[in-house]
């Protein structure tokens, strides 16, 4: 009896033994399940600071009549800067410390003529009438010669050449605009559109580098100058310095009675045949010994605009970038109405605003990013890319380190255009098929398992009309090989670009989903081991 109830207790401490190995082999389980639902959590958590009513607070005031339609170099643009530099500032993003503040200052032009004076022979040429020398593509400079040759169209090319057998050096040119063709195509182009002749810069050049002293232009479209044109040549619109390129000579275009002076009696008969796209000939080209001079002056007033960037420094990888953008600029009054841009782009300013928002909460809360993350509004876009443009040729922190650009331009809207049932939970998503494979997979894999918005792909189309890749900021950093995606909502009809573009238009929780999966993928593209892959080559270029 004593040796059955000993194997009984020798049987029931064997189960109590098993059971507890079973318990103590599911603890390690249950901690790494802890921690994936802990993480999960977590990125759940801050994407839900994301919320609309700061994103309507926000675009109340980004959009407001206050901010006069933030056009590039104005004061309305200013205002927003100064608007987003707090917020940057009240979240608890850091300043740049390369910049030593918030905002990266760029440059823009503006030139006006203080005289101009055009002599050819004894005769002093009327401004306006005789000639103009418009200050968009002229800079201060003077000439004078005693020679004057008529070189056809001034091209030089394998197919067509207008210098075989002419010495230009130290002479001004007089030339036409554009260039010759035959049946109906461009000679050089061999198409129905012309080739890089028909501008005048490659003209320009190729005279500089002959040796010409300057040049003279006659369009053969236009016999003379209106008094609307006339004006408009001696102002420049405010513009974005870019690098100077070849050398170019300074011109004046001049009247079709003015050109008399110098080609006599072939006038008319040389206008026709440019008028026709006909070829000129080796008897067409002649030299006029005649003097000449020509002087102008201008004056450069330069106005600072900026982007604004606040970062939320990463924690081991705090050396890589993610970046999140917006352009917070708009196309300011006209006709005295405010233009607000509540789409265009006040719904991408304010959502990378409450991303950033997002991020600076987690930081504070010890579950930052391992990489930093850049918040940057950018000014210029409407213009031409200019900030980004600006940012990319100098970049306050190493391109080749920059994982990635967000790119968040207009997501308040419906696109009026679009007739499919899923349009209010969709985004158009550029750029996924393009610099790294890595974008699809990370950007698609967030959504499914969050916000299940309806990816749209139509604009990576390489047939695509509109070329929206290229007309965004994204693109300045995908020129430099940055991967990028961009989100958007496909209006390019109804409101853009008109004062109708307003706050009560916006459908803010279309908005807020679409910010939260922005941040999503951010999230993970700055959480993850590595950088992005950059596995395909960017192929088309806009420039």
């Amino acid at each position: 009896k004593k040796e059955k109830q000993k194997q009984a207790q020798i049987i029931i401490l064997l189960l109590y033994k098993n059971h507890m190995m079973k318990k103590l082999s599911i603890f390690p389980l249950l901690l790494v399940s802890a921690g994936l639902f802990a993480q999960t959590d977590d990125q759940t958590k801050y994407a839900e600071i994301i919320r609309v009513p700061e994103l309507q607070k926000h675009l109340s005031i980004i959009a407001s009549d206050e901010m006069e339609g933030r056009e590039t170099g104005t004061a309305g643009q200013r205002k927003a800067a100064e608007y987003i530099q707090q917020f940057f500032k009240s979240i608890g993003l850091q300043k740049s410390k390369p910049l030593k503040g918030y905002q990266q200052m760029y440059p823009l032009y503006k030139d006006s003529m203080t005289s101009s004076k055009l002599m050819v022979g004894n005769t002093v040429a009327v401004y306006g009438t005789d000639y103009t020398s418009p200050v968009n593509t002229n800079d201060n400079g003077e000439f004078d010669s005693k020679e004057t040759v008529f070189v056809g169209y001034g091209i030089e090319d394998k197919l067509y050449n207008d210098y075989e057998g002419l010495d230009v050096k130290g002479k001004v040119l007089l030339m036409m605009s554009g260039e010759p063709k035959k049946d109906g195509k461009y000679i050089i182009s061999g198409a129905a559109r012309g080739s890089e002749w028909s501008g005048l810069n490659k003209k320009l050049e190729l005279a500089a580098a002959k040796g010409a002293k300057g040049v003279l232009l006659i369009n053969p479209a236009m016999s003379s100058f209106n008094q609307r044109a006339s004006d408009a040549s001696k102002v420049t619109n405010m513009y974005y310095p870019r690098p100077e390129g070849a050398k170019k000579l300074s011109y004046a275009m001049i009247s079709h009675e003015f050109a008399k002076n110098v080609l006599g009696a072939n006038t008319d008969a040389f206008i026709a045949k440019a008028k026709q796209y006909e070829s000129f000939s080796t008897a067409d080209y002649s030299t006029t010994k005649i003097k000449m001079s020509y002087a102008q002056k201008e004056n450069r007033t330069i106005t600072m605009a900026s982007n604004v960037l606040g970062l939320i420094e990463g924690s081991d990888k705090k050396d890589e970038y993610v970046f999140i953008t917006a352009h917070y600029d708009h196309i300011g009054t006209r006709n005295g109405i405010v233009n607000n841009g509540a789409d265009d782009d006040g719904s991408g300013t304010v959502s990378v605003m409450q991303i950033g928002e997002a991020f600076a909460k987690a930081k504070a809360e010890g579950k930052g990013p391992r990489r930093t993350v850049v918040i940057m509004t950018v000014s210029g876009e409407e213009k031409g890319l200019w900030g980004s443009e600006y940012y990319s040729d100098h970049p306050v922190y190493p391109l080749e380190k920059t994982t990635v650009d967000l790119n968040i331009d207009m997501v308040g809207r419906v696109d009026t255009e679009r007739m499919k049932d899923d349009t209010l939970n969709y985004v158009y998503v550029v750029g996924h098929n393009k610099l790294s494979s890595d974008l699809p997979i990370i950007n698609e894999g967030v959504n499914n398992k969050y916000t299940k918005l309806v990816l749209d792909y139509k604009y990576d189309d390489p047939a695509d009309p509109n070329r929206i890749y290229f007309r965004s900021d994204h693109y300045n950093f995908a020129r430099k090989g940055v991967p990028v995606l961009f989100f958007y909502d496909g209006m390019l009809k109804a409101d853009y670009h008109k004062p109708t573009d307003d706050v009560e238009k916006i459908n803010f929780p279309l908005v807020e989903k679409r910010a939260r999966m922005v941040f999503y993928t951010a999230w993970e593209m700055a959480n993850r081991e590595e950088m992005l892959k950059r596995d395909i080559p960017l192929t088309t270029q806009m420039r």
